[in-house]
């Protein structure tokens, strides 16, 4: 081989254009495996980041208690206690909770405006209610719970308890340790979860529990 060939490869060799990366098997082109979780985007007082994971499918890059945290903050904030333009349907109260969409009454929190049902006529109960969403759990009370809870978001109702906002505050101060701060939400552990074990001692469903105590209810009304 002459020396002018020899080169010519070599120039040749140098020209080649590297291989192309191969995708993973099955990964769409373009794309990337999510190798690992991201981690919340909420700065914490003292400067760092939240190290709790994001779920795979929250709407916003925070981790499930700041995400309940940011919730009952816009519930809180959304909503302005004021005189009712008329006596609540359903109880009489005149103080409500004004809303962007409507009038909510502050004790029974029957939507101003809806037609009123044959629930009307049977006995408030106030309740202290514990629900589970994921790892949180939260202590609040409510004297229509089905229409409360149905605002709420949670994977499960634990129990109830007969009482009303002294109760409530009670609850919140007895396992304040654990309480995430500025709402009701509270960490599980141990003490909590005797308490509503407790609770739900005997009962089966606490919905059947609560429609106990509002036929007792009646039926001492009409007595």
């Amino acid at each position: 081989m002459s020396a002018a060939d020899a080169a010519g490869r070599r120039r040749a060799k140098t020209t080649e254009a590297p291989p192309e990366r191969a995708e993973p098997p099955g990964q769409p082109e373009g794309e990337r495996p999510r190798d690992r979780p991201v981690g919340c985007g909420i700065l914490l007082p003292d400067g760092g980041s939240c190290a709790e994971p994001v779920d795979r499918e929250a709407p916003l890059n925070l981790c499930t208690r700041h995400l309940l945290e940011a919730h009952d903050w816009v519930a809180r904030e959304v909503g302005v206690t004021d005189v009712l333009p008329a006596p609540c349907l359903a109880c009489g109260s005149r103080i409500g909770v004004r809303y962007p969409s409507g009038w909510v009454c502050a004790e029974c929190e029957w939507r101003v405006g809806e037609v009123p049902d044959d629930d009307l006529d049977r006995p408030r109960v106030e309740v202290v209610y514990y629900i589970r969403y994921r790892d949180q759990i939260k202590i609040g009370t409510s004297v229509n719970p089905r229409m409360r809870l149905a605002s709420l978001p949670h994977d499960e109702v634990l129990a109830f308890e007969r009482g009303g906002r002294a109760v409530e505050q009670r609850r919140h101060a007895q396992f304040a340790a654990h309480r995430f701060p500025g709402t009701e939400w509270f960490a599980v552990h141990h003490a909590l979860l005797e308490h509503i074990a407790e609770l739900a001692a005997g009962v089966d469903d606490p919905w059947r529990e609560y429609e106990r105590w509002v036929l007792r209810r009646t039926a001492l009304s009409r007595s």
